[in-house]
């Protein structure tokens, strides 16, 4: 199978990752996933971002198997294989996974992103959660995997699309979108409004989140299905 496209796609916004602030060194991979094809195509292991050639891609199926590609995967393949498993067939096609400044302040400090204005709300319905960390035994085993499978447990019954993106304990943002752009997105609005987040509270430490109505407003006027933002 002639996987070009898939792997032009992700080399594409894996190089756009590296130019977009959200990242120091080698800190971060992005994957896109092609259910048609049954695999998804990552980034491999610390490989510079102004040096990473469409031919470099890794192709994986969802048993974790390489079906094309030389190089090593990225290190957080199995989380990123966890996510297309249990959420490709609600919409999830692309994973982001940075060390972004901001988003890992909250992440070390184990507190979930209040949604404190609406930047935030136009695209997370709610608070950007912060996961448990992993047990001992979880981080000696397979280590990645467990990291997907605690983020799929902090999501929970929520609508992944509805807050596309988590914070794991200790680590750092995985978030996720219906297509690399939109996934790309999210990562780079998660910073923006981490930061904003921790200014806030620096200026007002006793902050609440916005009433939940206009919160409802500024999500569901962008991705609702009444949707009007933008030109469609």
């Amino acid at each position: 199978m002639n996987y070009a496209s898939l792997r032009a796609a992700c080399a594409d916004v894996n190089r756009r990752l590296g130019s977009s602030g959200l990242v120091d060194m080698t800190f971060g991979n992005v994957s896109v996933y092609d259910p048609d094809a049954g695999c998804f195509a990552i980034k491999p292991s610390g490989v510079a971002y102004e040096a990473l050639m469409d031919a470099d891609i890794v192709i994986l199926d969802l048993e974790g198997k390489v079906v094309d590609g030389e190089l090593r995967p990225s290190s957080d393949t199995p989380t990123h294989r966890r996510l297309f498993i249990e959420y490709g067939s609600r919409g999830v096609r692309s994973v982001v996974h940075t060390h972004s400044r901001h988003a890992v302040v909250f992440a070390q400090a184990g507190l979930g992103i209040p949604c404190l204005g609406t930047t935030h709300a136009d695209s997370f319905r709610g608070e950007i959660p912060v996961t448990r960390f992993l047990a001992d035994e979880a981080i000696r085993g397979e280590y990645e995997w467990e990291t997907g499978n605690v983020i799929v447990e902090t999501i929970g019954s929520r609508n992944p699309m509805d807050c596309a993106a988590v914070l794991v304990r200790g680590h750092g943002p995985f978030v996720w979108g219906r297509d690399a752009d939109d996934a790309l997105e999210h990562a780079l609005t998660l910073e923006i409004v981490a930061e904003m987040a921790w200014k806030t509270r620096m200026l007002c430490p006793d902050v609440k989140p916005i009433p939940d109505a206009l919160l409802s407003k500024h999500f569901d006027r962008k991705h609702g299905p009444k949707a009007y933002y933008g030109q469609g």
